[in-house]
């Protein structure tokens, strides 16, 4: 259940968007390769959908959750029944909300525990914690949002970060509420650590504490203790924690990483306690654990550039070693002319790019359906291999013509089964900084990484191409590049680099990535699944009435706040185009109830549509008309073709 409910925090009381009430959401606890049906119920203000974060989802994408990539939102008062699938992943993912700003305190742990009859590759800890680290606005984060896309420059900054939503005993009226982690001497915890800060790379650790790095998301590592931990944000990382110290309270802490110059962060310091169980004084003050400073770059890269896959007989690593269809996506910070001078950016308005394009997302309809359907102008699929233009992309000089990028919504089509190598490279334009980018519906190997201008002939060289570490989500570094491999063996599936919230409000700085059906692969694996006929563009809204063509057709956004435009005002430039959709959308509801409509691929197309021309033939026409309560006039319109 999506609601907005009040929350107190930083002596002050406030409205946010939770699910079932809660900050964190609730944990989902599924074994390896199980399905799960999640029923969402959206019973707050704003339009919003949920994303399964790292869960492959293989050849059924209908549920991953990418507003207007996917799916349409889940509107005010409606629901959408979501089939999860999971496959090989084990360990920690996550969930959160897909559109605007709502992750902000819409977000939740996966734990995906080994198959029965197996166990984790590191000894089995006494107890296991999800630990998430967030953000906190004191103002309403809608206003923020809001104020963010008026103005084109970078947003307010947080109040605070979090651990499992409480700032910590640093933060004024927060020390009652403080996360307390109790431990008993000489056992061993798994901790599950999630960053869901919407841009910021994190430092963690445990003050006199060392850890153990056994899993990135949901692939386990080689094990690797650290006095700290990097992570960015949409990443997971497992970590062991002995207990083995004296008897006392200890705190966990985690601050911002920030490489971009001057770049307004949040500098503040969010604490949990690790508290021993037992009789004993604790310290009148628990110390602080070291963190990095804010800007220490190798601090960051050289704890990532250590993880390491596990690679055994029971977890191997499966490298693609010959690479077919080789990209270089240049990341970048851009900006747009203003058209007036409200823009609160370098004298115009901010935006990003990847490949010199800054995404535009489509209004009409999610790019999934259409690709599916075959539906011509929602997106086109020119999206290049590499960039336009070639220059010194880390240069502190570089060009203005380079500053402002083409708007276009481009996807890139993938041969099944092709081998893929994206080398990002971070560019100076503007502004250079550290970019995270999260994949969609594959893992990927991180085979390199490194500062300056990527060079094809020398960087490759240098790969780990024996046991990278497998991951759905990493950080550029800032002026600098990071290569990753994967198999495009999920057929049909719409894939997105994303990057962070805050850009993607830029100009949604992504592109989508679509794996067409090949030839070498069984037909059953090339093809996407069907989608579920329960969809939220097919809802019944709280009044009871049908719901009308727009609504069927196109993803409908929040009158006066996304410029959509109301549902009634879209409706109503529509109609005249489209006036026997709402006879339609009914046969389709009620052919969903009386026939078992599955998505089963046992199911064949042509078995599908004689079950629904019977169903039709069935009903007499009067009947399927009064009961969708046509308008008369429409019927004297409408009649000839429905008989047709």
């Amino acid at each position: 259940m999506v609601e907005d409910v009040p929350y107190t925090r930083l002596c002050s009381t406030k409205n946010i968007t939770t699910v079932n009430g809660q900050l964190p959401g609730p944990t989902l606890y599924v074994t390896r390769g199980e399905t799960i049906i999640v029923e969402v119920i959206n019973k707050s203000p704003h339009n919003l959908t949920i994303h399964w974060h790292g869960v492959k989802m293989p050849r059924y994408p209908w549920s991953d959750g990418p507003a207007y990539i996917t799916q349409c939102p889940i509107q005010p008062g409606g629901q959408f029944r979501q089939k999860v699938l999971f496959s090989e992943e084990e360990g920690t993912l996550w969930w959160h909300a897909h559109s605007d700003w709502t992750r902000v305190t819409v977000y939740g742990a996966i734990v995906i525990r080994p198959r029965n009859g197996t166990h984790y590759p590191f000894p089995k800890p006494h107890a296991e914690v999800p630990i998430i680290l967030g953000e906190w606005w004191k103002s309403d984060i809608v206003d923020i949002y809001n104020e963010f896309l008026a103005s084109g420059a970078d947003p307010n900054i947080s109040d605070a970060y979090t651990i499992n939503g409480q700032p910590g005993d640093l933060h004024p009226c927060s020390k009652p509420d403080t996360f307390k982690l109790k431990v008993d001497h000489g056992k061993t915890y798994l901790l599950r650590l999630i960053n869901a800060a919407l841009q910021d790379i994190l430092f963690f650790s445990i003050a006199n504490h060392q850890l153990t790095v056994v899993g990135t998301d949901a692939s386990y590592t080689k094990p690797l203790k650290v006095d700290y931990v990097a992570i960015s944000p949409g990443q997971t990382i497992d970590v062991l924690l002995e207990a083995n110290q004296r008897p006392d309270h200890y705190y966990m802490a985690a601050r911002v990483y920030s490489s971009a110059n001057g770049v307004r962060f949040d500098n503040t310091t969010t604490t949990a306690v690790v508290q021993y169980n037992g009789n004993y004084t604790p310290s009148s003050t628990p110390s602080l654990p070291y963190l990095p400073c804010f800007n220490d770059t190798s601090a960051s890269v050289n704890f990532t550039g250590r993880l390491r896959s596990l690679n055994n007989k029971n977890h191997p690593v499966h490298v693609p070693k010959h690479i077919n269809t080789p990209l270089l996506f240049t990341v970048s910070v851009n900006r747009f002319t203003c058209p007036n001078t409200s823009c609160g950016g370098p004298l115009q308005r901010l935006a990003a790019s990847v490949n010199n394009i800054s995404f535009q997302s489509p209004i009409r309809m999610d790019i999934l359906r259409a690709y599916y359907n075959h539906i011509n102008g929602v997106y086109g699929d020119r999206f290049p291999n590499k960039p336009p233009l070639f220059f010194n992309f880390t240069s502190d000089n570089i060009p203005q013509i380079y500053e402002t990028p083409d708007k276009r919504t481009e996807v890139k089509v993938l041969e099944h089964n092709s081998t893929v190598e994206i080398v990002f490279q971070g560019t100076n334009v503007l502004a250079g900084t550290d970019h995270p980018m999260h994949l969609h519906g594959t893992s990927f190997y991180v085979v390199g990484w490194g500062f300056g201008n990527f060079d094809k002939h020398k960087d490759p060289l240098r790969y780990n191409l024996v046991d990278p570490p497998l991951q759905n989500t990493i950080a550029v570094p800032k002026n600098g590049w990071a290569a990753i491999r994967f198999n495009a063996k999920n057929p049909d599936r719409a894939e997105i680099l994303s990057v962070v919230e805050t850009k993607i409000a830029y100009s949604y700085t992504s592109d989508t990535e679509v794996v067409q059906s090949g030839s070498t692969i069984p037909a059953k694996f090339q093809q996407l699944m069907r989608p579920r006929m329960q969809d939220p563009r097919l809802q019944t809204p709280r009044n009871g009435k049908g719901r009308a063509l727009s609504v069927f057709l196109q993803c409908v956004r929040e009158g006066g706040k996304r410029g959509g435009g109301s549902t009634a005002e879209v409706n109503n430039r529509l109609a005249g185009r489209f006036i026997n959709i709402q006879l339609l959308l009914y046969l389709f509801t009620n052919f969903q109830q009386r026939i078992a409509f599955t998505d089963d691929d046992n199911v064949s197309d042509l078995t599908r549509k004689m079950a629904f021309t019977q169903f039709v033939a069935s009903n007499s026409n009067a009947q399927i008309l009064n009961s969708a309560k046509v308008p008369s006039r429409t019927l004297r319109a409408k009649k000839k073709a429905l008989q047709s």
